[in-house]
């Protein structure tokens, strides 16, 4: 996302992860010839949601028939309503081809929904039978979002993706190692989950570059100061560093745990039973939604603090919140996502119900163990309130039960987001063989989560958990917190590693008063 934006990285999310990743994830792999799209001659999409079917993608309606004659398929848009929507399907970038979601029909039975290999394009245009219709420019990211359909197209027995959650044999009977359809259409769409790591690891290679271009700015950029005629950087004042320094404990917070759930993904993947799976799913899912929407505000803050400069795109803010927002609906929208955890882990899941006791004194409050202590007795806090709202809501009307307890399930959500990233931050923090990193590490942890307490503090005084006179202390705290870590900004942006030509190439991270030459040689 930093080096090529919001298209490149929708682009290469697709086609690497989505398309590619769902054929070799699938038997067959190694008879097919990848070559094309391994070169790029050929540009893969990946064709799933429908035009009315879009977070419910399990009732989809586009149809690939059984031919009992040539053994091979029938794929079909039946209405217009079942228009894939909305991939790269357009000849733009050249030849394509897609693995298009489809429910299987065999003599009229349906088995489900599976992934189906489908060329859409050659060098002569689309193949007969598929339909291509482009979309209105998205802002953000510039991709060739398209409504796509299939007229009675005609496909080889190969083309479809099979594997032991679904295989026909050769009298068109289904032999599946799952009980039903939506396990199988799951199976099918696996690489999703892997799409959500895509999405935030996108999200969070846009937030510390946007961190990085706003330290350097603020400590380059001179202002008046108290003096007649001295002048200090804008990263001088409170005002200024403070909310960057925020900024930087969140993304340092967003980074650690996208490395947690990518490392217990793959661990996953290796081996482990489905409960662990399926749990490790709903967390990669939980902290996609919690990291994407944090890019968001983070991004938005940085070019903010920039100023007027920030909105030009040669300086690389403005467009940044835009590329999130797609990541923020990728792979899921974020909200349903949330919606769909909040519900395991209210019926399915049970978390330790540890509090950090009586509360101490103000000291205390300066351990960020004791900190995290804390937040995870607001997860308990707003787990009991969810499942409370859930007894006394309306046994005869769910979803009007769901809806007294939502509220208070995805706060839940929320808590369980920020108290997963703090516990990572901190196993990084431990990790750390150098003891000033270490200690540098765990006061920005602290600083993250005194940020998260403050949120909760009339709750956890009222649970005993807090003492009147530790929230009273908790703003000076964060203060002192800010103070000791302003300092150290540029060494914490230092620490992303971002590459030397891609600041040098932005004006606005390599002088605090850019002259009109210094755009005109960036925009030639």
């Amino acid at each position: 996302m930093v080096d090529g934006g919001g298209g490149l990285c929708t682009v290469a999310s697709i086609h690497y992860n989505l398309f590619l990743g769902s054929l070799l994830d699938h038997e067959g792999a190694g008879s097919r010839d990848l070559s094309d799209f391994a070169t790029l001659r050929r540009t893969g999409t990946f064709l799933c949601t429908e035009l009315e079917h879009g977070n419910d993608a399990s009732a989809l309606e586009t149809t690939a028939e059984l031919d009992p004659v040539t053994g091979g398929f029938v794929l079909n848009t039946p209405h217009a309503g079942a228009q894939k929507f909305m991939p790269n399907t357009s000849m733009t970038g050249g030849p394509k081809s897609a693995v298009v979601a489809a429910r299987l029909l065999v003599d009229g039975r349906d088995e489900g929904v599976f992934l189906f290999l489908t060329p859409l394009s050659d060098e002569r245009g689309l193949l007969p039978g598929v339909r291509v219709r482009r979309l209105p420019l998205r802002t953000g990211a510039p991709v060739d979002h398209c409504l796509t359909a299939f007229e009675h197209v005609l496909l080889p027995r190969d083309a479809l993706l099979e594997s032991a959650h679904g295989r026909l044999d050769a009298a068109g009977r289904l032999h599946s190692s799952l009980g039903n359809r939506r396990k199988r259409f799951l199976q099918s769409i696996g690489r999703v989950t892997m799409g959500k790591l895509c999405m935030s690891g996108a999200a969070v290679g846009a937030t510390r570059a946007a961190l990085a271009i706003a330290v350097r700015y603020g400590d380059q950029r001179q202002v008046s100061g108290p003096r007649a005629g001295e002048r200090i950087p804008v990263n001088a004042h409170r005002s200024h560093h403070g909310r960057l320094l925020k900024g930087l404990a969140t993304a340092y917070a967003m980074t650690f745990l996208h490395r947690s759930v990518l490392a217990r993904w793959t661990e996953q993947h290796a081996g482990g039973d489905a409960g662990q799976r399926a749990e490790t799913e709903r967390l990669i899912a939980v902290a996609k939604s919690w990291i994407t929407w944090q890019a968001r505000d983070i991004t938005i803050e940085c070019r903010e603090r920039c100023g007027a400069q920030g909105l030009f795109a040669v300086n690389g803010l403005s467009e940044f919140p835009q590329y999130v927002e797609g990541t923020i609906t990728a792979e899921g929208d974020n909200l349903v996502i949330w919606v769909k955890a909040a519900a395991e882990m209210l019926f399915e899941h049970q978390p330790p119900r540890t509090t950090p006791g009586s509360p101490g004194g103000v000291a205390q409050l300066t351990d960020p163990r004791y900190a995290r202590g804390l937040l995870a007795g607001a997860e308990v806090i707003w787990q009991d309130r969810a499942r409370a709202a859930l007894r006394r809501g309306p046994s005869g009307d769910p979803v009007e039960r769901w809806n007294g307890a939502s509220s208070a399930a995805l706060e839940m959500v929320s808590v369980h987001a920020r108290l997963r990233a703090a516990d990572a931050f901190l196993d990084a923090a431990a990790r750390a063989a150098d003891p000033e990193a270490r200690a540098l590490l765990e006061k920005l942890c602290l600083l993250f989560l005194l940020e998260q307490i403050g949120e909760h503090t009339g709750d956890l005084m009222a649970d005993g958990l807090l003492s009147g006179e530790q929230v009273r202390a908790l703003p000076q705290l964060l203060d002192d917190v800010l103070r000791d870590l302003a300092p150290h900004m540029t060494d914490l942006v230092e620490a992303f590693d971002l590459p030397a030509a891609y600041l040098d190439g932005i004006p606005l991270a390599n002088s605090g008063q850019v002259s009109l030459a210094d755009y005109a040689i960036a925009a030639e």
